[in-house]
C-alpha cells in the first residue's frame, strides 16, 4: 500500500527528502538551547564577567535564529512535499477512473468514487505532511531531549523512565479502541455523498412530488450515524490529552519535588539553578513530543482506512483493457460500418443469475438503417453499448468492419461510433462548447449543418445569444427535446462510421422525428445507423427491424415482413395505432 502510494510523490521527493532532513536541524537546535541557557544561568550564579554572559547571549540568539530558519524552511518544503502528493494522488485516482468501464464504475458507485477523491486523500495528505515532519520532529525531539537531560540533570532523568511506558500504553489503547470506528466512518461517508448526490440530480422529481420532508429525514439520519460514530471516536481520543497533560505535570512536580530535595540534603551543592532549569525545559520537550506522537497516531490511524480506499482504486484494472497499451498491431482504423454480433451472449456481473443478452446472432451490413424495438429489460441498450466496447460480450464476438472490437484501439473504435445515450448529458458551457465535444475543431458552418440535421438549428438561433447561450450544468434550462436533438447534433459532428440513438428522440414530436430520419436518410447514406425507439412509427421505415424479447432476438425483417410474420411487433403496432385512434 504505502509503496503504491508513494508513486505519487514524483516531482516532489526533493521536498520530501528536505524536510526530514531540516527538521534534524531544527530538533538539535532546540535541544542545545537548554544547555546553552543552563551555563549562562550557571555562569551568572558562579559570577562570570560580562564577557562570558554576552558570549553565552549571543550564542543562544543565534542558535535560535539558526533553529528559526530549519523550522521555516522545513514548513515550507513540507508544505509544497504534501499538496503536490495530494494533487498528484487525485490526478492519478482521477486519470485511472477514466479508464474504467461502467462496470467498474458500478461496482465503486459515484459517490464512494467522489468521497475517495476528496476526503480520503485530503486525510492521506494531512498524514503525510505530519510523517514527513512532526513524525521526524517528535521520535527526535524525544531521544534528543532524553540523552541531554541525562546529561544535564543525571539521577533526574529517571524521573521520565517511570511515565515513558504509561503514556506509552495509554496511547496504544487509544488507537486500538479508535481505529476499528474510523474503517467504518468512511463507508458512511460514502451514504451521506450519495444522499446528496441522489437529491441533488432528482430535485426536479423531489419537488414534483413534495418530497422534501422525506429527503430531509433521510439525509438527517446518514448524518446522525455519522455525528454519532465521529463522536465516539473523539470522545475516546479526548482521553488523550488530559492523559498527557496529567503526565507532563506530574514528570514536572516530581521533577521539583526531587531537585528540591537535592537542594536541601546537599546546601545547593550537588544542583544548580541552570541544571534544573535546563530539566524542566527538557521535561516540556519530552511530553510535547509524546503529545505529537499521539496526534500522529490518531492521524495515521484514521488515514489507513482513507489510504486502503485510494489504493483499492488504484489497483483496480479495467475490464475493458485498451489493445493500443500492449498491443503494437492495434487496430487505428475501422473499415466501414458493418456490424456482425455471432452467437454473443452477455451478463454485467459473474454473479448475475441470468444473462441480459442471449445468443444473439445479427449482421447489419455497412450504411443499413436499423431499427431495434422490444419493451423494457428487453436488451436493447444492452445490446447496442458493446458496440463501442462500453462492455464486452461475455460469450461470442462483436465483430465492426469485419474485425474483432477487441481488436481495435479504444480510441479508433470509439471515435467511429457515435452514440446518444438514453440519459442524455449536456455540461455547464455554452451551446457552441458543447457541440464541439464532438469535433472540437468543427467551423461553426459545421455546427450549424449538424443541427440542421438534428433539428436544433431553429430553437438555438430563437435563444437570445444563439450558439454561444450559456447550458447550466446537465442541461437545466433547455427543454429534454431540444437537450436530445444538441446530443444528436452533437453525435454528428464526429462524423461517424456508425451512428446509435438510444430512444433518442422519445421527447420530441412525431413531426419533428420524421424530419430527423429524413435527414439521416437523405444526408448519411454511408453511415450505418441504428435507432433504439418505443414507437414504431420511428422505425418502420428503416432497413431492418430487430425485434428484441426477455435478451434474445425475437424477429428480424421489414415493417411489411414483421407485421405478417412476428406476433410480438404486429401487437405494439396495433396497440400504439389504437391508442392514435382512441385519442383522435
Amino acid at each position: 500500500m504505502l509503496k503504491k502510494l508513494a508513486r505519487s510523490i514524483r516531482a516532489y521527493k526533493k521536498q520530501t527528502l528536505l524536510t526530514p532532513v531540516l527538521m534534524i536541524g531544527e530538533v538539535s537546535c532546540e535541544c542545545v538551547i537548554p544547555l546553552i541557557t543552563k551555563n549562562l544561568i550557571d555562569g551568572i550564579q558562579a559570577g562570570a564577567d560580562m564577557n562570558d554572559i554576552i558570549k553565552w547571549g549571543l550564542m543562544l540568539v543565534a542558535m535560535a535564529f539558526v533553529s528559526l530558519f530549519f523550522g521555516v524552511a522545513a514548513g515550507k518544503f513540507c508544505a509544497t512535499a504534501s499538496t503536490g502528493f495530494a494533487k498528484n494522488l487525485r490526478q492519478d485516482l482521477y486519470y485511472r477512473i477514466q479508464d474504467f468501464s461502467f462496470a467498474n464504475i458500478d461496482h465503486f458507485s459515484a459517490a464512494s468514487l467522489v468521497t475517495r477523491l476528496t476526503t480520503d486523500v485530503q486525510n492521506v495528505q494531512m498524514s503525510f505532511m505530519m510523517i514527513i515532519r512532526t513524525a521526524v520532529r517528535a521520535p527526535l525531539m524525544l531521544v534528543f531531549a532524553t540523552v541531554m537531560s541525562v546529561k544535564a540533570g543525571g539521577r533526574l532523568a529517571w524521573v521520565f523512565a517511570g511515565f515513558l511506558p504509561l503514556l506509552a500504553v495509554g496511547l496504544l489503547v487509544v488507537t486500538k479502541l479508535v481505529m476499528p470506528i474510523f474503517r467504518t466512518v468512511f463507508k458512511k461517508y460514502d451514504g451521506v455523498n450519495n444522499a446528496v448526490q441522489e437529491n441533488i440530480k432528482g430535485i426536479r422529481v423531489v419537488k414534483t412530488f413534495v418530497r422534501e420532508a422525506y429527503e430531509k429525514a433521510k439525509f438527517d439520519a446518514s448524518s446522525e450515524m455519522l455525528r454519532r460514530d465521529f463522536l465516539k471516536a473523539e470522545r475516546i481520543i479526548a482521553f488523550a490529552a488530559p492523559f498527557m497533560m496529567l503526565a507532563m505535570y506530574g514528570s514536572m512536580l516530581l521533577i521539583s519535588y526531587f531537585a528540591a530535595k537535592i537542594v536541601i540534603s546537599s546546601a545547593g551543592v550537588s544542583l544548580q539553578i541552570g541544571t534544573l532549569s535546563s530539566m524542566l525545559t527538557y521535561s516540556m520537550q519530552i511530553l510535547m513530543s509524546l503529545m505529537m506522537l499521539s496526534m500522529i497516531f490518531v492521524m495515521v490511524t484514521m488515514s489507513v482506512a482513507s489510504a486502503k480506499r485510494i489504493v483499492e482504486v488504484l489497483d483496480t484494472e479495467t475490464d475493458l483493457p485498451d489493445p493500443a497499451g500492449t498491443d503494437p498491431d492495434a487496430l487505428t482504423e475501422v473499415a466501414d460500418g458493418r456490424i456482425d454480433f455471432e452467437r454473443v451472449s452477455f451478463k454485467y456481473s459473474a454473479a448475475a443469475e441470468r444473462d441480459s443478452l442471449s445468443d444473439i446472432d445479427l449482421h447489419i451490413p455497412a450504411g443499413a438503417t436499423v431499427g431495434v424495438i422490444g419493451g423494457t429489460g428487453a436488451g436493447k441498450s444492452t445490446l447496442v453499448q458493446l458496440i463501442p466496447r462500453l462492455y464486452d460480450a461475455t460469450k461470442g464476438r462483436v465483430l465492426v468492419g469485419g474485425k474483432d472490437v477487441k481488436q481495435y484501439s479504444l480510441t479508433a473504435l470509439r471515435n467511429s461510433v457515435s452514440m446518444v445515450l438514453q440519459k442524455n448529458v449536456l455540461f455547464s458551457g455554452t451551446v457552441r462548447e458543447n457541440l464541439r465535444w464532438g469535433d472540437p475543431d468543427a467551423t461553426d458552418e459545421m455546427l450549424i449543418r449538424a443541427c440542421t440535421l438534428a433539428q436544433a438549428d431553429e430553437f438555438i438561433h430563437a435563444f437570445p445569444d444563439g450558439y454561444d447561450t450559456h447550458i447550466e450544468q446537465g442541461g437545466a434550462n433547455v427543454s429534454g427535446g431540444q437537450k436530445q436533438r444538441l446530443c444528436i447534433a452533437r453525435a454528428l459532428l464526429k462524423k461517424p462510421k456508425i451512428l446509435i440513438l438510444d430512444d433518442s428522440t422519445s421527447a420530441v414530436d412525431t413531426a419533428t422525428d420524421a424530419k430527423i430520419r429524413q435527414a439521416f436518410r437523405e444526408e448519411l447514406p454511408g453511415v450505418t445507423k441504428l435507432i433504439i425507439a418505443q414507437r414504431v412509427s420511428s422505425v418502420q421505415d428503416a432497413d431492418m427491424i430487430v425485434v428484441m424479447h426477455d435478451g434474445g432476438i425475437n424477429g428480424v425483417g421489414t415493417h411489411e415482413t414483421l407485421m405478417k410474420e412476428n406476433r410480438i411487433y404486429r401487437e405494439v403496432w396495433e396497440s400504439q395505432n389504437r391508442g392514435g385512434e382512441q385519442n383522435g
